[in-house]
Formats: C-alpha cells, structure tokens, sequence
C-alpha cells in the first residue's frame, strides 16, 4: 500500500511541477496573463510548486525504505523520472497542441522502461 500512495503522490506533485515550469509557456495566449513580467511569472511558478513541494516530501518518506517504504533511494529516484516524463507527455499533448510525439520519444520511453526494470533488478 506504501507503494501505491507514494506513486500516487508522485502523481500529483508533479503535475503541479509539470505546470509551475511548463504552464506558464501559454500565458501569451491570455490578455491579461500575457503583459507580466518575468518576474510575476516567476513568483506565480514558485507558489505553484510549494504544492508540489508538499506532496513530494510525504511521497518520499512513505515510499523510502528507511521510513518503511518498499523502495530504496535510487528507485525512488527513477520512478519518479518515469513519472515526471508521463506527466509531461500528457500535459504536453493537452496543453500545446502543436508539439508531436515522434519515434525517438517513444524509444526514450521504452528506454525509460528498461531503466525502471534495471533499478528494481536484484
């Protein structure tokens, strides 16, 4: 079950990092969002991802085997790169419709694949 919730929490937090770095790229397309500054997009980003902040730390002490968890430092690691890329992918074929999914990240994905089977190989 620690598994589970840690996946889960990975989730979530990074989809809130998934847009504090990545949502901003459509402010242009919005009045209003469009005209501030660098700065203000900034600040916006790091209020966006204090939530990602609070879901990662849980997610991470549940999930590592010091505290219990099923996963030692290095898998904790690598899922988490694994879901950050899903989140990513998901996000980006939703949000920005222009980008495409082409062979090359499809290989990189199954390499990512690979990498997860390696990790938890003992």
């Amino acid at each position: 079950m620690r598994g589970i919730t840690t996946i889960g929490l990975l989730l979530l937090s990074n989809t809130f990092m998934t847009l504090a770095w990545y949502g901003h790229l459509r402010f242009k397309e919005h009045p209003v969002w469009a005209k501030w500054g660098l700065f203000s997009v900034v600040l916006i980003s790091w209020g966006i991802a204090f939530f990602e902040y609070c879901l990662q730390v849980p997610a991470n002490r549940i999930g590592y085997s010091a505290y219990g968890g099923p996963f030692s430092l290095v898998q904790l690691k690598v899922i988490q790169e694994v879901v950050t890329l899903v989140v990513f992918v998901i996000f980006t074929l939703l949000a920005f419709k222009d980008e495409h999914l082409r062979w090359n990240h499809l290989l990189a994905a199954a390499l990512l694949v690979a990498a997860v089977w390696l990790v938890f190989k003992k």
